[in-house]
């Protein structure tokens, strides 16, 4: 960084004076995805005020220096399950049923408010470190809406942008979205804005699943979430859980539409995929999780031959990282083994790809802000936008140079540790590879509270066999959820297996 009198240092910006990244590889991410070389990004209040070579800086001006360094827009998570982040790496050697089973069937309702607190608390702070500015808090764990407050408190802690996404996995939707109390919190803790339900940092959406039980009794939180003018955000086509049934009965009963968001969409036959292009839905795709833990393979191949607009996600740190760059790499890497897969079958040879590394920082940007409604507002580097920008640039890295494709480095090279500086809605929040304004130490505290009392909870035994768990044959679902006692036979039973 460099400051004189006439450009203050960073710390004076926090009085509101402009700030400018001056010299950097820009990956605006607009339409034409341009990329503007030796380019300055000039921000004043919580906007992007201009962005192009040599600019004339207002007087006051802090100056980052960007050069050797890649500008992108702030990363978009569309699905991030925040409350299991005190958790983090617990169940790295999980398979989706090991998870089921620990959440769903077995501790997921010893987590306390204080326990989704922090959970939200760390998972916020290792987002905007990680250069992701916006995150969907997919928050299935509120048991009470004691749960629920307990998680934006949280979130109004960081100085993040969030979409609150409510859910409840120990309740059917249809009770918890029509109670009184639920209609209170969303009174009380969800801002309005122009007559809508959610502001610019702080969103809402209802998260819930559709498990194709023919009587269709998610109707009613479909209802409540237009009631409320909100998007619903489900897990669709997840192997054994979440399948076309629940695509059909959805768009049957005219539910389906560009609020939508499909989350993995990675086991749906063609009929599915049509209704979601049709509707105008997007896909959240979680490469790491569905490479990992059995939802199915990776949707990104399959959604682009439909048209269907992609997301990214990391889902849950209890298993994986929680950065960006994870989930662009391994959404490419998937994509393409699946390409050459494909033709490899038909005795052919793959010899240009269809997946693009800028295809992919798109979808970790522009793509995400489109499926949540906000593309005038965040998404690419461009004047008048929201200024949530990340500086990707590490002097001390002998993987950041040179940089000859920069999409390609983005994707391929660069990771958390290069975030230098994180911009959201004109503060820096990040700079110089250190987090601006975040007591670690107390976040840190927060998080081993929960640690203990959980561990206590399950005791040592359970606690260490619980990081990969043997499942007994009856807990064995085909459909995890306890709320309903819909079960269908497509998957082990279909097989000559017995039930649940």
């Amino acid at each position: 960084m460099g400051a004189t009198d006439s450009h203050p240092t960073i710390e004076k910006t926090r009085a509101g004076a402009p700030i400018v990244l001056r010299g950097g590889t820009v990956l605006t991410m607009d339409a034409e995805r341009t990329v503007l070389e030796n380019a300055d990004v000039l921000i004043i209040g919580d906007r992007i005020e201009a962005v192009g070579p040599n600019l004339d800086l207002p007087e006051g001006t802090a100056v980052i220096d960007a050069s050797g360094g890649i500008i992108t827009p702030g990363f978009v998570d569309t699905h991030r399950h925040m409350w299991q982040t005190a958790m983090r790496g617990y169940g790295a050697d999980w398979t989706l049923t090991q998870y089921f089973v620990w959440n769903y069937l077995e501790h997921g309702k010893k987590f306390r408010p204080e326990d989704i607190y922090a959970g939200n608390l760390l998972s916020a702070v290792e987002a905007i470190d990680a250069g992701v500015t916006t995150s969907v808090d997919w928050s299935h764990g509120l048991s009470t809406v004691e749960h629920a407050d307990a998680a934006v408190d949280a979130l109004d802690q960081v100085a993040g942008r969030f979409v609150f996404a409510y859910g409840n996995i120990h309740a059917g939707p249809w009770e918890w979205a029509t109670t009184p109390e639920f209609r209170d919190f969303v009174d009380r803790r969800i801002p309005r804005s122009g007559g809508q339900l959610g502001d610019d940092r702080l969103g809402f959406q209802l998260a819930f699943d559709v498990t194709g039980d023919p009587e269709f009794p998610e109707r009613k939180a479909f209802e409540a979430a237009r009631d409320l003018g909100v998007g619903v955000t489900t897990h669709a086509g997840v192997w054994g859980a979440t399948n076309d049934d629940g695509i059909r009965l959805m768009h049957e009963h005219g539910f389906m539409d560009e609020k939508t968001v499909y989350v993995h969409a990675a086991t749906l036959s063609e009929d599915s995929y049509q209704r979601i292009a049709a509707t105008g839905g997007s896909a959240s795709v979680s490469s790491e999780s569905e490479s990992s833990c059995g939802q199915g393979y990776p949707s990104s191949w399959a959604l682009r031959r439909h048209g269907i607009p992609v997301s990214l996600s990391v889902d849950t740190s209890v298993w994986w990282s929680a950065d960006a760059f994870a989930s662009m790499r391994a959404t490419l890497s998937a994509d393409r083994a699946r390409e050459h897969f494909e033709h490899h079958s038909s005795g052919e040879t793959c010899t240009n790809l269809g997946l693009r590394a800028d295809e992919v920082v798109e979808w970790a940007t522009r793509g995400g802000a489109r499926a949540l409604g906000m593309e005038e507002t965040i998404g690419s580097v461009e004047a008048g936008k929201k200024a949530d920008v990340v500086l990707i640039k590490n002097d001390a890295s002998p993987a950041m140079f040179p940089i000859l494709n920069p999409h390609g480095h983005v994707v391929f090279q660069a990771q958390r540790g290069d975030v230098h500086t994180v911009v959201i809605d004109g503060r820096i929040v990040k700079h110089e590879h250190q987090l601006v304004d975040v007591d670690l130490a107390s976040v840190r505290r927060t998080v081993e509270h929960t640690v203990d009392y959980i561990r206590g909870q399950l005791g040592e035994q359970e606690w260490e066999s619980g990081m990969c768990p043997e499942i007994p044959e009856t807990k064995i679902l085909d459909n995890p959820y306890t709320y309903t006692e819909y079960r269908t036979d497509r998957t082990r039973t279909a097989q000559g297996g017995g039930r649940g």
